[in-house]
């Protein structure tokens, strides 16, 4: 079966940190780039971070750019969502998914149809 598992989301005071893990399963993950997503009830899923298949290339969005940290480590078929200094408004449902592509491109690649193998996602909730 095909997929990713995330994990390390929780409940987390703001300016706290926490650690996302993206285990892919059936997936040969040296060949993609990987992205972070994130979802609010009533909202649309909003890109949040890509890495490229070897790690040479990330890119973010402005709302997290300087607080994630994105990375990789394809032995353990694993990608990572460092999170500090977190606020309020990163509270959401925390996805990530395979892209179509080993690159993220020069700009943070936010079309859900471009990626594939999404996970059930973590739950993420800053306090203020």
């Amino acid at each position: 079966q095909l997929q990713f598992v995330e994990s390390g989301g929780g409940l987390v005071q703001t300016g706290g940190s926490l650690r996302l893990s993206c285990a892919a399963s059936g997936i040969i993950l040296d060949w993609s780039a990987v992205g972070w997503f994130r979802q609010v009830p009533g909202k649309e899923r909003e890109a949040v971070s890509c890495i490229s298949n070897e790690g040479h290339n990330m890119n973010y969005a402005n709302s997290v750019r300087g607080r994630f940290t994105i990375s990789r480590d394809n032995a353990k078929k694993t990608a990572y969502l460092q999170m500090d200094d977190l606020r309020p408004e990163d509270t959401a449902v925390y996805y990530c998914a395979a892209r179509r592509t080993p690159t993220c491109g020069a700009w943070l690649p936010a079309r859900l149809e471009d990626y594939r193998y999404w996970g059930q996602g973590t739950q993420v909730t800053v306090s203020s």
